[in-house]
């Protein structure tokens, strides 16, 4: 009997080792080629080192702003929409700051639509003294009436103011800094002698630095001319009223524009006739506060009343009534 031979008994498992010992050394980590070394290179290296780009700067909120369309209050820093302000007549509505307003726009707020009648519209000055300096007199002219739309510093006219018919005349700051040369004298001269032939009260809106340097003599004779006129205009017993506009100073001041028989100002205006630094330093004392405002002036008994722009025309209208009552009972008697 021949025996099957017998199987040869399993192997048994091999357990799985719990570490296992790597034969090689694990290498460090390669260095971020995009980040500058830390140590400056020597002088004779010719690395070359990769930059970041810069990032630009967020846009301001500022350009985001169109230009034209807001105007940021001097005073209470507030930005106005130039909409409302030009329909609130160049004043903010937060503080009643008053801004820079020209004749023509001055004149549109205050006469009734189409009745303006301008005076000597074509009248220009003359470099009669042949002025040089930086520029010459008859260059700044140009310059000014280009930039302007005025042949000098003064609109003159006869108008309507809503029922009254008025002699009207407007300065403008925007012009030589509202200077009095000869062509502001003889223009707002003529406005009161034919105000006096016809019997119509007279309106002057101030707006000046004093008399006109590149005139010399000739600019500080309109000061009596001026005033001249007023008086003649006054033995004649009709109303002269004048209103102050930021600033009105100089020779203006010390003529025309203080002889009113009303005075009336706009608030927060510059009055009166040499500056306060130059005061100051002439007196060698310190001036009170607010000194030369309409505010202080007010209350010291130089001017009559202050009158907001937005008012100004609803007040003149309201003063006339009053001036011009005797003016109309004369007539109803004649």
């Amino acid at each position: 009997m021949i025996s099957s031979p017998q199987p040869n008994p399993p192997t048994p498992p091999v357990p799985f080792p719990l570490t296992v010992t790597p034969n090689f050394a694990p290498r460090p980590p390669a260095p971020d080629p995009g980040e500058p070394a830390l140590t400056p290179p020597p002088a004779d290296s010719t690395t070359t080192f990769v930059r970041k780009p810069k990032l630009a700067g967020a846009k301001s909120r500022k350009r985001e702003i169109p230009e034209g369309l807001w105007t940021k209050c001097p005073k209470c820093s507030t930005m106005v929409f130039d909409k409302e302000l030009d329909e609130n007549l160049k004043v903010c509505p937060q503080c009643d700051f008053h801004f820079p307003i020209g004749a023509r726009e001055r004149i549109h707020s205050l006469v009734e639509t189409c009745t303006f009648e301008e005076m000597d519209a074509a009248m220009v000055s003359v470099d009669v003294l042949g002025f040089t300096g930086v520029a010459t007199y008859t260059s700044k002219l140009e310059a000014y009436s280009k930039s302007t739309g005025l042949k000098d510093a003064v609109l003159t006219g006869i108008c309507l103011i809503g029922p009254h018919r008025a002699a009207l005349g407007v300065m403008d700051f925007s012009f030589l800094g509202g200077s009095m040369g000869s062509v502001v004298g003889e223009k707002l001269t003529r406005l009161i002698e034919r105000a006096t032939e016809k019997a119509l009260p007279v309106i002057i809106i101030s707006t000046s630095g004093g008399a006109r340097m590149y005139e010399g003599m000739f600019s500080l004779m309109q000061m009596a001319k001026t005033s001249a006129a007023l008086a003649y205009h006054a033995k004649a017993r009709l109303p002269f009223i004048s209103v102050l506009t930021h600033p009105t100073t100089a020779g203006v001041m010390a003529s025309y524009a203080s002889l009113g028989d009303l005075i009336i100002a706009e608030p927060g205006a510059m009055i009166g006739f040499a500056g306060p630094r130059v005061i100051k330093d002439t007196t060698q004392a310190d001036l009170p506060p607010g000194f030369q405002t309409t505010e202080f002036l007010l209350d010291h008994g130089l001017i009559d009343a202050i009158v907001p722009r937005p008012e100004l025309k609803d007040q003149l209208v309201t003063y006339l009534d009053y001036l011009t009552a005797g003016l109309k009972a004369k007539a109803v008697r004649a």
